[in-house]
């Protein structure tokens, strides 16, 4: 069987042999691993791709990348809040970022002076997604509200390093940068009908705050896969 899957950012894969699970469809291509959920409306397939779910206890690799809001070579040291931090692996165009881009922005403005460091950071490859560049990065910065930097990993090395694959990933690490939470912002996607509020990062930086064991019960993400240079 041959099928032709359109995912999220527009890009057309040719996949042979797959097979249907519960009305979805599973595949592989390289290491990376899709859920492809076929949406009745567009008459198309929307592959979504989950986090890889670092071990948790992995202490947070150390990245020094542009800034694209303020110009500046920003650190790890440079972004890590006094009692932890959370790092976003975002872009500008990805429909799984843009449903949840409010939310994090409210649970940025929540946080931030509860000593959270907060950092967002794209990894895709500008030159096939010129959306995804430093200056619409900029625009897009301005016109979500963010108030975290926006960092633009041009060699993709740091999303390999925090073994990131989908937008959005989320990270939130404590104040020894050792990792305590991975994975989805809450449980809303474009078109599940769920509200998007947060919670699950809430509820991991509540912990983290209140000094108690990491949540047990954490859920990857699912989002656009990270657009990796061929």
């Amino acid at each position: 069987m041959r099928k032709i899957i359109n995912c999220c950012d527009g890009a057309y894969s040719d996949i042979e042999g797959l097979k249907f699970i519960k009305g979805n469809t599973i595949f592989h291509v390289g290491k990376l691993r899709f859920i492809a959920i076929f949406d009745h409306r567009q008459n198309k397939f929307m592959a979504r791709t989950p986090s890889n779910m670092l071990p948790l206890g992995t202490e947070a690799p150390n990245f020094s990348l542009p800034d694209t809001i303020s110009g500046q070579i920003l650190s790890l040291k440079d972004v890590r809040g006094s009692r932890g931090t959370a790092l976003f692996f975002i872009c500008n165009h990805c429909p799984f970022v843009v449903h949840v881009n409010p939310i994090l922005v409210a649970v940025t403005e929540r946080y931030i002076n509860e000593g959270i460091g907060f950092v967002g950071i794209s990894s895709n490859d500008a030159v096939h997604y010129p959306q995804d560049g430093p200056q619409e990065m900029k625009r897009h910065a301005a016109q979500a509200g963010y108030a975290f930097p926006y960092l633009y990993d041009e060699s993709q090395e740091i999303a390999k390093a925090y073994d990131a694959a989908c937008t959005p990933d989320i990270y939130l690490f404590d104040h020894d940068n050792k990792l305590v939470y991975r994975g989805q912002l809450d449980s809303s996607r474009p078109g599940n009908g769920i509200i998007s509020d947060g919670s699950d990062l809430s509820q991991a930086i509540d912990r983290l705050l209140a000094s108690e064991d990491p949540m047990e019960n954490q859920k990857p993400s699912i989002g656009c896969n990270i657009k990796w240079k061929s």
